[in-house]
């Protein structure tokens, strides 16, 4: 049910979003960086992943007819089906980037091993069975351009895509298999130029598929039950030689008003260096934003009661001084008694600590009677400790 209240809340916020986009220039809250070192462990790491990937994909039909002129037949349809990668190696693999577009991919001196059925139809004879292709000289070469669609998702598009394989060799079993592979030289070929034309169309719809996901993407989070976080790219990613850094807006908003903070964003950058794999930097805009989604959404506001103050504060009175340990020893035991601590302005944060400016009522309500005030105190880091008002009181 939250998840779909956060659905619901991100589509009434599009278009609110795009509007601001247009209005004003909007500065990222989260910068992130991935270096070559980073595209070098992704070969390494993704060979695997991406293998079980192809096991896992059903591949399309390949059909064609050719003739057999050594055997006078006319023509042979062929159509191999349930194709299925059972293992691949590609031994020479790189990624890198390409400044201003995207990262390349390349790899060569690649095989494959494959299964399939097959059916063969001629003048002469029909059959089916099994066969097994052994695919070599895999080479492949592409860039895959990086951008991002209206609502911060980012997009993924394959660009001078060119594959090739050297090699096809088959080996068919059943009944006729010997019969069949005694003359599997001249079918390679054919084979191999259907194989060719498929590769480029196949990648091409993996990279689609991939960006089908990447719409699906979360780019607001419900944080807790007062605040969202925005993480959307606020433009597409800035790559260089040497890396590619993704622009976050990293803002939070209040559950339920989602308004943008009334101070702008302003610019940073990261450090230009590249010997790691991920740099990650967070602006002071990111800390102003939750401070200030917080403190608009109340959750620097609370009540204590008479039994969490007789639990608490009595046992703990050195840290609010001597007059609260007083006033507690007077009220707490004879009438209800309530601490109401209310935040005055968004908290600022400063060298990893959090300075809350707020104002603090102590009140007392007897039976059948309206909230007393007995006294106000401001803490504000500015001018410190302000006791505003007390009233009279004693013992009952």
């Amino acid at each position: 049910m939250a998840q779909v209240q956060v659905q619901v809340l991100w589509g009434c916020f599009i278009l609110w979003n795009l509007y601001i986009s247009s209005a004003q220039a909007i500065y990222p809250g989260i910068k992130a960086r991935a270096t070559q070192r980073a595209l070098d462990y992704a070969v390494q790491a993704g060979m695997e992943m991406i293998e079980q990937m192809a096991k896992e994909r059903k591949l399309p039909d390949l059909k064609g007819s050719e003739s057999l002129e050594f055997l006078k037949i006319d023509y042979v349809n062929y159509n191999f089906t349930n194709i299925k990668i059972n293992a691949f190696s590609f031994p020479n693999t790189s990624l890198a980037f390409v400044p201003g577009v995207g990262i390349r991919a390349l790899t060569n001196h690649g095989t494959t091993n494959i299964s399939t059925d097959w059916e063969v139809k001629s003048p002469l004879f029909q059959d089916t069975g099994a066969a097994d292709l052994f695919l070599s000289g895999v080479y492949f070469t592409g860039i895959v351009v990086l951008s991002r669609n209206d609502f911060g998702h980012p997009i993924l598009k394959l660009q001078d895509c060119y594959a090739q394989v050297s090699h096809a060799d088959v080996s068919f079993s059943g009944e006729l298999s010997v019969l069949y592979n005694s003359f599997v030289e001249p079918m390679e070929k054919p084979i191999l130029k259907k194989l060719n034309e498929m590769l480029c169309p196949i990648i091409t719809g993996e990279v689609e598929a991939l960006n089908a996901n990447l719409s699906k993407l979360e780019v607001l989070r419900k944080i807790d039950n007062y605040t969202l976080l925005d993480y959307s790219l606020v433009s597409s990613p800035e790559i260089t030689e040497n890396y590619f850094d993704l622009n976050l807006k990293g803002v939070f908003y209040p559950l339920k008003s989602l308004q943008y903070p009334p101070f702008p964003s302003v610019p940073f950058v990261l450090p230009e260096r590249s010997d790691s794999m991920l740099y990650i930097g967070i602006s002071k805009y990111f800390f102003k934003s939750a401070s200030y989604a917080y403190f608009t959404a109340g959750a620097f506001s609370f009540t204590l009661t008479t039994k969490e103050i007789s639990n608490h504060l009595l046992h703990n009175s050195q840290a609010l001084g001597n007059m609260l340990s007083r006033i507690a020893e007077l009220y707490i035991l004879s009438q209800p008694f309530m601490v109401q601590v209310m935040a005055t302005e968004p908290p600022v944060v400063r060298n990893f600590t959090l300075d809350i400016p707020a104002s603090i009522m102590i009140l007392t309500q007897p039976k059948n009677s309206t909230a007393e005030t007995i006294v106000s105190m401001d803490f504000d880091e500015k001018e410190g400790f302000n006791k505003n008002r007390t009233s009279g009181c004693g013992k009952q």
